[in-house]
C-alpha cells in the first residue's frame, strides 16, 4: 500500500492555513488526492472529521491514514552503475536526476524500478515501492546508495546509519569562498514557514550535525567535502545556504540568478564507509565525480 500514516502537531504557522492547502505543503501528494482522503475521513484535526476548508492552527494535532491502494513498483530495464554486489548487499552509483523510489506523481523510471530489475534478491523492511531502499539522497544528487538484498542486512545497515558509524562523504561546488578551511555545522532543521515543501534551519526541530572540509579555492567559488552526522532531508543543502554560500546549480536553495546552464546541484555523494553486515568487515567505496561536474571544475581552475 501507498500509505502516509503519522499524527502531526501542527507549528511554525503566522496564521490559520486550510486543511488542504497544509498537507499538500508537507506531502508529496496532489490537493485533489488529500481532498479524497480528507472527505474520506482519513485526516483527521483534533480526533474529528473535518472538510478541506477548514483552518488548522498551531498546536491542532492532525492524524493522517493515507492510502492509494495497492500499488508494486514494476521492474524496469533501466542502466544501473553497480559498484560492488554481494549476497547480502549492492553499492549503486546514482545518476542525477534519478528518483530513488516511487512516490505520488513518479511511479516509474525510478531506482526502485531498476533495482527490481537488475535484483532477485532486495529486502522487504519497507513497503512495496521502497525495496531494499536503506537510505536516499535527492532526486538531482549524484552518488553512493547502499542497498540491502535481505531484512538481515537492511536492519544492520539501518542501525549503522542510525548510530553514525555508517560514514556518508560529499562533494559539493559552493557560491562564494567560505572563511575558514573546515568547520561543523550544528543547528535545527524543521519545515520552513515560508514553504512548507523546503526545509530551513529553526529553533526548534530535529538536530543537524554537518562537517566541511575547504578541498579547493577559485575564483568565485569553493570545492568543499561535507560528512554527514545526521541525515535530515536536504541537510547539506540546507547547511550550505545557512552558512551563506549555498550550492552551485540547487534550483532550491540556491542564488536566482544561476550562471551556469545545469540540472540541479553540483552534490556528490563520493565515498561510503560501513560495516559488512555479515562479515563484520569495515568496507569502504568511492566513486568519481560526473563528468559535467568535473568539466565545470575544470573550467574554474583555469580562470
Amino acid at each position: 500500500m501507498l500509505e502516509l500514516n503519522s499524527e502531526i502537531v501542527v507549528e511554525d504557522l503566522d496564521e490559520k492555513v486550510r486543511l488542504d492547502v497544509y498537507l499538500a505543503s508537507i506531502t508529496e501528494w496532489t490537493r485533489s488526492q488529500i481532498k479524497n482522503q480528507i472527505d474520506d475521513g482519513k485526516a483527521l484535526v483534533n480526533g474529528k472529521k473535518q472538510k478541506a476548508g477548514f483552518l488548522i492552527k498551531n498546536n491542532d494535532v492532525l492524524t493522517l491514514k493515507f492510502s492509494k491502494g495497492e500499488i508494486n513498483a514494476e521492474p524496469e530495464n533501466i542502466p544501473l552503475d553497480i559498484v560492488y554486489e554481494d549476497d547480502d548487499l549492492a553499492i549503486i552509483n546514482k545518476p542525477q536526476g534519478m528518483v530513488v523510489h516511487p512516490a505520488p506523481g513518479a511511479y516509474n523510471h525510478t531506482l526502485v524500478n531498476a533495482l527490481l530489475y537488475h535484483f532477485d534478491k532486495l529486502s522487504r523492511v519497507n513497503d512495496n515501492i521502497r525495496p531494499g531502499i536503506v537510505h536516499r539522497i535527492d532526486k538531482d544528487t549524484s552518488g553512493l546508495l547502499v542497498i540491502a538484498k535481505n531484512d538481515k542486512a537492511h536492519l544492520s545497515l539501518a542501525n549503522q546509519i542510525a548510530e553514525h558509524s555508517c560514514f556518508r562523504h560529499y562533494i559539493a561546488l559552493l557560491e562564494g569562498n567560505l572563511k575558514e578551511e573546515k568547520g561543523t555545522v550544528e543547528t535545527f532543521i524543521a519545515r520552513s514557514i515560508s514553504d512548507r515543501k523546503m526545509m530551513a534551519v529553526t529553533s526548534s526541530g530535529k538536530k543537524a550535525i554537518t562537517h566541511y572540509f575547504v578541498k579547493e579555492r577559485y575564483n568565485g567559488y569553493c570545492l568543499v567535502e561535507f560528512v554527514l552526522e545526521t541525515g535530515r532531508t536536504h541537510q547539506i543543502r540546507v547547511h550550505s545556504k545557512h552558512l551563506g554560500h549555498p550550492i552551485v546549480g540547487d534550483k532550491t536553495y540556491g542564488i536566482k540568478n544561476q550562471k551556469f546552464n545545469l540540472d540541479g546541484q553540483l552534490l556528490h555523494a563520493y565515498k561510503l564507509e560501513l560495516t559488512h553486515p555479515s562479515t563484520n568487515k569495515r568496507m569502504s567505496f568511492e566513486c568519481e565525480i560526473p563528468d559535467y561536474f568535473q568539466n565545470l571544475v575544470n573550467k574554474l581552475k583555469k580562470i
